[in-house]
């Protein structure tokens, strides 16, 4: 498991070019084709580039979502709670930016609250967010992490990510069981051993 660096994860992805046309990426999607070897205007691939550029759009979505703005609402009324906030399980849905191949898995998150809250929801739109670009994992956990210190001012926040990246498991080592787990820990997480291993235990990872 990785843990935290000094270094402070980008959170916003800045292009470094204008974003080409639509036309201009159905195009890329059949020189792609043509370079495998197949025909892109044969019945079964002419609406292909379409429905590839449609698939990017959705898989990609994150590039035109900001966190900062979806953990923005709060909820200061937390009655004295001051224990763990926990989302178990959450979706993981991303492609890796060596291969744009895809990983999928899981998230666990978990902050220590101050004096505000924020919806449930809105903890697993930010992972949604960071997912939908992309990514390595590490980056990724590094990330969701940052996220909420940033907006919520917690005392802590634990995030740790169990995926499968299909870069591995269908091309190179072709090793199909292998997961890879990361994990993020900032705060009273990253200095009460005791608490990260409750956490653990309570994501039922221990």
């Amino acid at each position: 498991m990785s843990n935290d660096t000094s270094k402070k994860p980008v959170l916003q992805a800045v292009p470094s070019a204008p974003k080409p046309s639509r036309e201009a990426a159905m195009e890329a999607v059949k020189t792609l084709i043509a370079w495998a070897g197949d025909n892109p205007e044969r019945e079964g691939l002419k609406d292909t580039p379409k429905r590839v550029v449609n698939a990017y759009a959705e898989w990609f979505k994150g590039y035109d979502e900001d966190p900062a703005e979806v953990l923005s609402r709060v909820f200061e009324d937390v009655s004295g709670y001051d224990d763990m906030v926990i989302l178990r399980e959450i979706d993981v849905e991303s492609h890796c930016e060596h291969h744009i191949a895809p990983f999928l898995g899981k998230a666990w998150v978990a902050y220590l609250p101050t004096d505000k809250v924020v919806g449930i929801s809105k903890i697993v739109k930010v992972v949604e967010i960071f997912a939908k670009r992309l990514q390595t994992q590490e980056t990724m956990t590094a990330q969701i992490a940052q996220a909420i210190d940033d907006a919520l001012k917690p005392r802590g926040t634990a995030v740790m990510i169990d995926a499968k990246h299909e870069c591995m498991t269908t091309r190179g080592v072709h090793h199909p069981n292998v997961s890879t787990v990361t994990s993020q820990f900032t705060g009273e997480f990253k200095t009460n051993q005791a608490l990260q291993e409750r956490f653990i235990r309570m994501i039922g990872r221990g």
